[in-house]
């Protein structure tokens, strides 16, 4: 049988969170053993992080009355045995709403008035205010009150057209996408800006997020929406009914907001909805089909996708069978093979992004503590091959070991200036690339792209301006690559050189790979020129809708900027601890052979006790470094649904 959409988000999250506490108990295991150096914590901590945060969104975007919600209560919300989301007829979601969980803050709906539109803050800088969102608790035991709390997201409010247009719901020179105008000449808009709805929901509580969205005058009325939200959701469901197909406004939201070039054919998934409509009694079951086969061809047709991409569904059918617990019904509706399409689309491609970090990180990490035992290891064959070269020496010989070695850790101790020098060098170059990525460039840019869109009339060089915009973005990214190509360089050959001085095993840690996040700048591009069509001009023309949409840029740039200067920083932190660790290393080198010297001018039994310790420290070092390759495997190579505790248990021996 098929794994269900939620099954295998369960079986997700148990990976998730079994890989989270084997990370942590690896963590404790270098701790133990004095392999914990500053860059593997801060290569651990981030990916503990990741582990625990990792969140995964699903959008659902339709046009109104399509059964998006009711779809939504299908999928995600049938165990409670009744509707959750509002699903009447006629219009249900009037403003964006996101499902998810937050341990952090009780289980509640928020709603951000649709006035604060009027302000030139982002959403995302609204989601930081708190005491501006209108806010109601939940009970997550009581579906009723739920039921009732969630009918909030359909509330409207009339107002004037001046008002409207303000808001963003009226253009004169559109009248046939304005709301309609009552007798009473006000019209009806949306009463909430956004809805944050967080609740204990299992799936939820594992990092699913849920983003259900309104129709096309809400969706491009909303910059953020648009140009952030949808692009970065690991799935988009398109909904359409199965009995009209492809309408014109159908057609320009799939256009204007949700075609990618580079999306993963599996993350964009069309679904026909309300297949029962076309169950007629008058109809063979086989003529019933082939309506919706037809239906469904004309479909990809229209939207140039495979027809596998698009899935003819009846959520409410299928509501109706979980609820009253009836597989026939569930097979009719065939609900169970949109959940099977999210779960190998979504899952598969989540986790294929989650398994390629963790595989170079933990193999990373890997080889910077296999490092550092093979320092201790070679210390420890010198100080074997000093000691038995002093059996049958007489006392002089050995005085005469101490001073040699008391004069290798002075000339050490006198080479920190030439490393200090090398470090100096090294931070200058690194400041050059943190001016590159820092807020201060961003704002500069941001800046420049407000007063191009500030300029009168329509813009018809719109285009040109993100143009200009982008490419300057991309030319700083590419400088900051060089400037990290020569500092990959001067590490380099400063290790080598230091290798060859000291006998170090310095190796320059993996340049930061900047130029994926120049294609990320791509992505980005592209997502907003898709919204800089003609069908937006008028929109555009607004000094305050332009001034939106470039927040919303930065809102998005800000993510990219602050993840590649966090690569460049762990690069950094990673060199450095190198380093420090080979520099400490060598010193206790020198202590312990110094040690070893006078334990043997005290007691003729001293040296042999000596070699003997030191071949008791390299077979602990082989077990050492047994014991790193066994858990940092089962890191990579962890079977999805292994316990957790198979893990506790086996570290505990360690």
């Amino acid at each position: 049988m098929a794994t269900s959409f939620n099954d295998q988000f369960d079986q997700h999250g148990a990976w998730r969170r079994e890989f989270a506490l084997r990370l942590k108990l690896l963590s404790e295991w270098l701790k133990d053993h004095d392999l914990l150096d500053s860059a593997v914590e801060e290569r651990l901590r981030r990916l503990e992080g990741q582990m625990r945060s990792d969140k995964v969104m699903v959008a659902f975007v339709a046009e109104f009355s399509r059964g998006k919600s009711e779809l939504i209560n299908a999928i995600f919300f049938a165990g409670y045995k009744r509707r959750i989301m509002p699903a009447s007829a006629g219009r249900t979601t009037m403003c964006p709403t996101e499902l998810g969980y937050d341990a952090e803050v009780p289980p509640c709906l928020r709603l951000l008035p649709i006035e604060t539109r009027l302000h030139p803050q982002p959403l995302m800088e609204w989601r930081a205010v708190p005491e501006k969102w209108a806010r109601l608790d939940l009970d997550v035991n009581d579906p009723a009150q739920l039921a009732q709390a969630f009918e909030k997201v359909s509330e409207v409010r009339r107002v004037t057209k001046d008002e409207a247009k303000a808001l963003g719901f009226w253009h004169e020179e559109a009248p046939e996408d304005n709301p309609m105008v009552g007798a009473d000449g006000l019209v009806e808009v949306p009463k909430w800006r956004h809805a944050l709805i967080n609740i204990a929901h299992p799936l939820l509580k594992q990092g699913l997020v849920i983003l259900d969205t309104p129709g096309l005058n809400a969706i491009g009325a909303e910059p953020e929406l648009t140009v952030n939200l949808i692009p970065q959701a690991h799935a988009v469901v398109f909904i359409l009914a199965a009995d009209t197909g492809v309408t014109k406004s159908d057609l320009a939201i799939w256009r204007e907001h949700l075609i990618a070039e580079d999306a993963d054919a599996d993350s964009r998934l069309v679904v026909l909805n309300k297949i029962d409509t076309m169950w007629d009694s008058l109809s063979t079951p086989a003529q019933v089909q082939a309506q919706i086969d037809r239906q469904r061809a004309t479909t990809a047709e229209i939207l140039g996708l495979q027809q596998d991409q698009v899935i003819p569904v009846s959520g409410q059918k299928g509501l109706v069978a979980k609820v009253n617990n009836d597989p026939e019904l569930l097979a009719a509706s065939r609900l169970p093979i949109l959940e099977q399409a999210l779960a190998q689309g979504v899952m598969g491609q989540r986790q294929n992004i989650l398994r390629s970090a963790v595989g170079s990180n933990i193999s990373e990490l890997r080889t910077e503590a296999t490092r550092v035992l093979g320092i201790r290891r070679r210390d420890l064959a010198e100080q074997m091959v000093e000691l038995k070269g002093l059996r049958g020496k007489n006392t002089s010989v050995i005085k005469h070991m101490r001073a040699r070695i008391e004069q290798e850790q002075a000339d050490f101790d006198a080479s920190g200036a030439k490393i200090h020098a090398v470090r100096s060098v090294h931070l200058k170059l690194l400041r050059d690339v943190f001016n590159l990525l820092g807020t201060q460039t961003m704002k500069s840019e941001m800046g420049e792209l407000t007063t191009a869109l500030r300029q009168p009339g329509i813009k018809l060089g719109v285009r040109k301006a993100y143009a200009a915009t982008f490419n300057r973005l991309r030319e700083g990214l590419r400088k900051a690559e060089k400037t990290s190509s020569e500092i990959q360089n001067m590490l380099t050959g400063t290790f080598r050189q230091l290798n060859a001085e000291y006998g170090f095993s310095l190796q320059a840690p993996r340049e930061p790979d900047l130029a994926r996040y120049e294609r990320d700048l791509d992505l980005v591009e592209r997502s907003h020129n898709q919204y800089l069509g003609v069908s937006n001009a008028l929109r555009l023309a607004q000094p305050e809708f332009a001034d939106r949409l470039v927040r919303a840029l930065a809102t998005r740039l800000r993510v990219i900027y602050e993840s590649a200067l966090g690569e460049v920083e762990l690069w950094n932190k990673s060199a450095a601890a190198q380093l420090d660790a080979q520099l400490r290393e060598r010193r206790r080198n020198f202590g312990r052979r110094i040690e070893a010297i006078e334990r043997i001018q005290q007691a003729a039994s001293g040296l042999d006790d000596r070699i003997a310790e030191i071949e008791s420290q390299e077979h602990a070092l082989d077990m050492l470094d047994a014991k790193l390759a066994e858990l940092t495997s089962h890191l990579t190579a962890t079977p999805m649904a292994a316990k957790a505790a198979n893990a506790q248990s086996a570290l505990k021996t360690a």
